[in-house]
């Protein structure tokens, strides 16, 4: 990792942004600005605040997680979701369980007649375009469509303990023979000129649930490159991984593997770190 001095005057800027409660994300966003390497930039604002009390104003901020010592058997809100794997950096945990087979049945179902290409986010903008890099079809389901979007989220909000209303609504996303979605992070880059119109609904984006709704026969696995980690498509299981900083050093750079046979169904929850609307 490189290096670069800290002054006197950073060293004294830092603090002052601590003391005045600014978000991590808004002094890395000054920094990188400036000219900061973003590791650099993580690094230096981590060895001024070491051992400070205001490194607790700058660092630690609610995120959706499960509860600490928590028993492999988890009930969230209506059903008993079983702990597989848990990943402290990045905070990576694997479920199984999470949907009943009727429900990955029904979600399947209720989004077929409303499959459409795939887009992903336009930082440049804030919209959205058809992008090689992802090749799957989708739909979202609006927060609270259904019963059985009600029942999820609910699901969703016990288990992470993050509210409903801190959340967008279910995406389904659909992958046949050779569909892929090519490593990316799921936060929105905050240098970017079209972030903040997106994060004008809710802020950003601080977790993601993966939802798996069938098995593959081969391929179509979620991998988180910069981890090493893999998680395989099992009907019913699910990943949970956040990402308290719009950066790559939270090693969420993840993507969904080539479905070499068959096809691979999938549903979405993002959360966000504030009201969605």
């Amino acid at each position: 990792m490189r290096t670069q001095d800290i002054t006197p005057e950073l060293r004294a800027w830092i603090i002052a942004q601590a003391e005045a409660g600014h978000s991590p994300q808004s002094v890395l966003t000054a920094m990188r600005a400036s000219g900061w390497e973003e590791d650099v930039a993580l690094a230096a604002m981590e060895g001024v605040l070491q051992g400070r009390a205001d490194a607790v104003k700058l660092a630690v901020k609610p995120m959706p997680d499960i509860a600490a010592g928590q028993p492999n058997v988890v009930r969230a809100h209506d059903r008993d979701v079983t702990v597989l794997l848990q990943i402290q950096h990045p905070r990576i945990v694997v479920f199984r369980d999470f949907l009943s087979p009727e429900e990955c049945t029904e979600l399947m179902a209720q989004a077929q007649p409303r499959l459409t290409r795939s887009e992903t986010v336009v930082n440049a903008t804030g919209g959205s375009e058809v992008n090689a890099a992802r090749t799957s079809q989708g739909m979202f389901f609006a927060r609270g469509e259904s019963a059985l979007c009600v029942r999820i989220e609910a699901r969703i909000a016990a288990l992470l303990r993050w509210p409903v209303e801190n959340g967008e609504g279910i995406q389904i996303l659909r992958y046949p023979p050779g569909a892929e979605y090519r490593p990316h992070y799921d936060y929105f880059d905050p240098i970017q000129v079209g972030t903040p119109t997106i994060l004008q609904r809710g802020g950003q984006r601080v977790g993601t649930l993966l939802m798996y709704l069938n098995t593959p026969m081969a391929g179509g696995a979620t991998t988180f490159p910069d981890a090493g980690v893999t998680v395989h498509a099992v009907a019913g299981s699910a990943v949970f991984f956040a990402y308290p900083l719009p950066t790559p050093q939270t090693k969420t750079l993840h993507g969904g593997a080539p479905v070499t046979q068959g096809e691979k169904w999938v549903a979405t929850k993002w959360l966000r770190e504030g009201l969605f609307m």
